[in-house]
């Protein structure tokens, strides 16, 4: 803000502290105002954030328990799980089974004969073709790169080759050429065979042709009896020897030995999901309680008292939660009837050990009572996905926030516009007194100079 270097010669006040008071005596009411909408607009956000955050959390507990899949969750138990693990898809069907694992599936190995001369050993010349299964390729060995280095190298560049990667083991006796297939099964058997080929390079394919049981490996499948069934797999994951079912397999079992296996439903695991949308439904509803409240002692009401959204949140939940589910017959019809109750507190409370009677009892008359067509989660879930859309009340509150925290920045910065004019207008108002205050002072002093001479000299006349 502007300033005079000069100010109160004339007058003998502080002109810069007077304009300053008397400018924020002017903004005084204008800043409480827009302190007072800054403040309500924060309250009001941060209350509908709260709000949201709640909603939201009772949303994913909900979408938990939405789908008719939810309650057909499915726990597997393996005997020993040493020997394998499995898991099970919601389609599982229920049971019990034997399982012997008679065979692991391995990828093929092939290994050379010792080279001295390690690495930089000359292998020959002419043309290796490696097959991996129906697939092949073939690599050119030439005289100046055909090391044992070099063959490695070219085996695992090679173009078409997806199917086996080359190492090179050293040992007390020299280097080996090691061909390992990338994938197990059977039918990824590797084979080798030369064209145009040196001395060199033939002894290299009947060393890799050469099964050596200490060091190769033959490409084998999985085999699995299944209750007596046999089974077979390219890998040691097994899928659809049981409906839904996927086997690991670890380890063979013993001759004649077998591992129990079983298939039932998850009720811990759906249970689990419904404590979830209780506690969440409980957290908001404890929300909509604060946002809501009033104290009469103290005379204070929650930031969002009578406000109609929060109003309209809480008695549609609470209809959700304590009518009975349309469509549904017999025991079970209601959350109640499941032990799920609301309290006289407006929150809810699960009954587990009657939860999981119903489960055991008719779990398709529970799975109704939240995922059909008019299902407590089903419905719980569509009303807060349009309540938090990006169409919703919610978007169009914070939406309307927005504009008015702009619309206060923009006032703030016209207020400081318009101080700043005042400030320059009473500046210039008590600098044209101070200078007009000097003015007069100095006339003062001279016609008392005047008037002083003057009588004098009639005193020296006389």
């Amino acid at each position: 803000m502007a300033t005079i270097s000069s100010a109160g010669v004339g007058s003998g006040l502080d002109i810069n502290s007077l304009v300053s008071q008397l400018v924020a005596a002017e903004r005084a009411t204008k800043d409480k105002r827009l302190a007072r909408d800054e403040t309500k607009l924060a309250t009001e956000f941060t209350a509908l954030a709260a709000l949201k955050g709640a909603m939201s959390s009772l949303q994913s507990a909900a979408n938990g328990l939405r789908t008719p899949d939810s309650f057909a969750t499915r726990k597997v138990t393996v005997g020993d799980d040493d020997y394998f693990s499995a898991a099970a898809a919601t389609d599982a069907v229920e049971g019990s089974y034997d399982v012997q694992v008679v065979q692991l599936a391995k990828a093929a190995r092939l290994g050379s004969a010792a080279y001295a001369g390690g690495p930089d050993s000359v292998v020959g010349t002419g043309t290796l073709t490696i097959s991996v299964g129906a697939a092949s390729f073939s690599i050119e060995l030439a005289e100046g790169s055909n090391s044992l280095a070099q063959v490695r190298d070219a085996i695992n560049s090679a173009e078409g080759n997806t199917g086996v990667r080359a190492t090179l083991i050293r040992d007390a006796s020299g280097t080996f050429l090691v061909l390992s297939g990338t994938s197990t099964g059977a039918a990824n058997a590797i084979t080798v065979s030369a064209q145009d080929a040196d001395t060199g390079l033939q002894q290299l394919v009947t060393d890799l042709t050469d099964f050596d049981a200490a060091r190769d490996v033959t490409a084998q499948d999985a085999i699995a009896y299944v209750s007596g069934y046999e089974v077979r797999s390219a890998s040691n994951t097994i899928e659809g020897a049981i409906d839904g079912v996927t086997l690991n397999l670890k380890k063979v079992t013993d001759p004649g030995e077998t591992v129990s296996l079983s298939v039932e439903r998850d009720t811990a695991a759906i249970q689990k999901k419904a404590d979830s949308l209780v506690a969440a439904y409980n957290g908001l509803a404890q929300q909509i309680k604060a946002l809501g409240r009033y104290d009469a002692a103290t005379q204070t009401a929650g930031p969002m008292l009578g406000d109609s959204l929060l109003r309209g949140v809480d008695t549609q939940l609470r209809r959700m939660v304590t009518e009975p589910v349309p469509g549904t017959t017999g025991a079970y019809r209601t959350l109640s009837s499941v032990g799920i109750s609301i309290t006289a507190t407006g929150t809810l409370q699960l009954d587990a050990a009657k939860f999981q009677q119903a489960l055991a009892a008719d779990p398709d008359a529970v799975n109704r009572i939240f995922s059909s067509e008019s299902g407590v989660a089903v419905r719980m879930g569509e009303y807060l996905d349009a309540r938090l859309s990006s169409s919703g009340e919610f978007a169009a509150r914070d939406e309307r926030i927005t504009t008015q925290r702009r619309r206060l920045e923009q006032d703030k910065e016209a207020l400081e516009a318009r101080m700043l004019v005042v400030q320059q207008r009473y500046l210039r108002q008590f600098t044209a007194m101070d200078t007009m205050l000097a003015q007069l002072q100095s006339t003062s002093s001279y016609l008392t100079q005047q008037l002083s001479s003057l009588a004098k000299s009639s005193a020296s006349g006389d």
